[in-house]
């Protein structure tokens, strides 16, 4: 008995999905592994497939789908083996901050690129001092004239080396309730004051480009600098 009502169009996509990995990443899998990163050029290809963002709404460059093709895309991904090309953690946890909460100018800026595969996002909310507890973090946003400047660093951050684009949690110092302070905000890469560190080395997963971030007093336009109060658990 069939729990999840898949549709012949999900079922297409799970085949097209398939055959994609088997040709353009299981194969190439165990070089990336020596890399240590995989090639932006995996990412592009699996967003011009439309394997990317597949609920993104189509005025901003997706398909709008339902959540079974974020499923299909998650289930296909594990029986590749493949952990370094992180896509659910694209698709489903970054890029929905930005399709649910930013604003019109924000999602235009960069919806599409994020589904073409020509942005790559990450989230960074794990410090050298705190982890699970966002209350405890020190990296700071203060807002000066018509810019955020967010000074601090970040660790253990996944796909820090390939993102393009940052969803960053940082605390207003201004504010005393370490929990009411908190926001998050996107943060280009090509921001300046921004830099990426080492590359860090973990037991595994070695093709996934787990970094260290620095924002020594990283400045974004305030209009795509969006925040939002994040919940925090």
């Amino acid at each position: 008995m069939e729990i999840l009502n898949y549709t012949d169009d999900h079922n297409r996509f799970r085949e097209r999905l398939r055959t994609f990995l088997e040709t353009e990443v299981t194969p190439y899998a165990d070089q990336w592994e020596k890399d240590g990163i995989v090639p932006k050029s995996a990412w592009q290809k699996m967003g011009r497939g439309g394997f990317l963002c597949p609920d993104v709404a189509v005025e901003y460059g997706g398909v709008g789908g339902d959540f079974l093709y974020a499923l299909i895309v998650a289930e296909e991904m594990t029986r590749t083996w493949m952990t370094g090309l992180a896509t659910p953690l694209h698709s489903d946890i970054v890029v929905p901050y930005i399709s649910s909460f930013g604003s019109e100018e924000l999602k235009r800026k960069y919806l599409p690129g994020c589904v073409s595969g020509d942005i790559v996002t990450a989230v960074a909310m794990t410090e050298p001092g705190a982890g699970s507890d966002l209350a405890g973090i020190a990296t700071t946003a203060v807002e000066e004239g018509d810019e955020v400047v967010i000074d601090g660093s970040k660790t253990f951050i996944s796909n820090g080396l390939n993102a393009d684009l940052i969803v960053v949690a940082a605390r207003d110092p201004a504010v005393e309730n370490p929990y009411d302070a908190l926001s998050l905000y996107v943060v280009a890469c090509d921001t300046p004051g921004f830099s990426t560190g080492r590359h860090l080395e973990k037991m595994g997963m070695w093709s996934q480009d787990t970094a260290e971030l620095f924002f020594p007093n990283a400045a974004s336009p305030k209009r795509t600098a969006w925040a939002k109060r994040a919940w925090v658990f």
